[in-house]
């Protein structure tokens, strides 16, 4: 069994770290969704427009979604064969040269079907990097953390999406501002993207000076030698595991997505309000979420993963249920409300999943086995929601996307009820130990 770090100062140190460069990831992704809703049925498929084109501009954002497992696998393979940190940095640059190949590409009006074909390229690449950013980033946070302690400092990485949300909105409200409706759809869309150079710079000279996380360090000589292929003995040792974990966070992603990739279209479009206000309320949403993550991330860590996780994805039921009808009811705020209360509900189930799904699985395959069950989920919950949701919403209303999220939360609480409790457990190498059965912390 792993010796597991005491070092708060490290840990803090680590939680920054991976805290800043989960945010400049999810901006980058972000910053995406934001586009794909606002400009890229108009930019890249001109000639579909309305509804096609929207569906199409949001099936080029599912596509990254449907890469991230194999980038997850990818970057989990070297990250359990050869380090948390070297993993982590090459993950950040892919991510940063995609997004600024996207700001620079030219439009459909321009160079043809070669556009569609290009971003769609670009968008791959992107998920690639974001399938191994995540579980890279908790690993380190997680593995550089105090036994009883391991939810809080990973609260840094789970405040990425929020606060990296947050930075696209910022960034796409200042630019629709400052220009034209004209402007903005010839060009102003692509400030955006080229600011991520800056935020790419950052983060590289931060992830850089980073040590290797302390538990892996630890162990990696016994890794080197007895784990060449980490997916492999996951799936042998853990597959079970894997499969509740996956199913356990689908509901979240399915509903966050709604908020960030389908509701800027449905609220200009359908429910008539400003893009202005849809993003103001947006970033409101998103620092309501961002609190929600703090608060169960803490809470896990003192009443158990579980006794969190459970009643925070009961309340993504109850949001899924109310939402629609909520922010349908004509009124921004029945908007606000609507969008803040799914907001809070998803950020509770957030938060606590930096600890939890890394504890579920040994070190020698866990970058694997955590990047693998978040990013099933985000295939399954996320990827075609916003495309299911605006074709239910054109053929059969709301209500038929209202019972779509409701089915996603049951499976989610099925899975997490079959789940183990992992709060009270250690994190070991040796995988025959780490079965469903808790193993006592040292």
């Amino acid at each position: 069994m792993a010796t597991e770090p005491a070092d708060t100062s490290h840990a803090r140190r680590v939680a920054i770290a991976s805290a800043i460069g989960t945010i400049i990831e999810f901006y980058e992704f972000s910053i995406y969704a934001t586009a794909a809703a606002l400009v890229f049925s108009r930019t890249f498929f001109p000639s579909l427009g309305g509804l096609q084109g929207t569906v199409v501009a949001f099936a080029t954002f599912g596509v990254a979604f449907v890469v991230r497992p194999l980038g997850a696998v990818v970057f989990g393979h070297l990250g359990d064969r050869k380090g948390r940190k070297n993993t982590l940095v090459w993950s950040l640059l892919l991510m940063g040269v995609a997004t600024i190949g996207i700001g620079l590409l030219p439009s459909a009006a321009t160079i043809g079907v070669a556009a569609p074909v290009l971003l769609v390229a670009l968008r791959i690449v992107q998920g690639l990097a974001l399938g191994g950013e995540w579980a890279g980033a908790s690993l380190m946070t997680t593995e550089s953390s105090p036994a009883g302690k391991r939810a809080k400092y990973g609260i840094g990485p789970q405040l990425g999406p929020a606060i990296g949300f947050i930075l696209s909105s910022v960034t796409f409200l200042v630019v629709t501002a400052t220009l034209s409706p004209e402007q903005f759809v010839a060009w102003g869309w692509r400030v955006p993207f080229l600011a991520s150079a800056v935020l790419i710079v950052i983060g590289f000279v931060i992830r850089v000076r980073l040590h290797e996380s302390p538990v892996f360090a630890s162990d990696a000589t016994v890794i080197e030698k007895s784990t060449r292929l980490p997916m492999s003995e996951l799936f042998s040792r853990q597959l079970r595991v894997l499969l509740l974990a996956s199913g356990g966070s689908i509901a979240l992603f399915a509903l966050f997505y709604v908020v960030v990739a389908f509701l800027p279209t449905y609220g200009t479009q359908t429910l008539g309000f400003s893009q202005s206000a849809v993003l103001l309320v947006s970033i409101g949403g998103a620092i309501v979420g961002g609190v929600t993550v703090v608060i169960s991330a803490v809470l896990s860590d003192r009443l158990g993963r579980k006794r969190v996780l459970l009643p925070a994805n009961v309340l993504c039921l109850i949001a899924a249920l109310l939402f629609f009808p909520v922010i349908s009811a004509g009124h921004i705020a029945w908007y606000v409300t609507g969008v803040f209360v799914l907001q809070a509900a998803v950020g509770a189930a957030y938060g606590p999943l930096a600890a939890f799904l890394p504890e579920l699985f040994a070190t020698r395959y866990r970058y694997t086995g955590a990047g693998l069950a978040y990013n099933i989920a985000t295939v399954l919950g996320a990827s075609l929601t916003p495309i299911v949701a605006a074709v239910l919403i054109s053929s059969y209303g709301a209500w038929a996307v209202t019972i779509y999220l409701v089915a996603l939360c049951l499976v989610t609480l099925a899975c997490l009820a079959a789940s183990r409790e992992t709060a009270r457990t250690g994190l070991v190498t040796d995988s025959a130990t780490q079965s469903d059965a808790a193993v006592p912390a040292p």
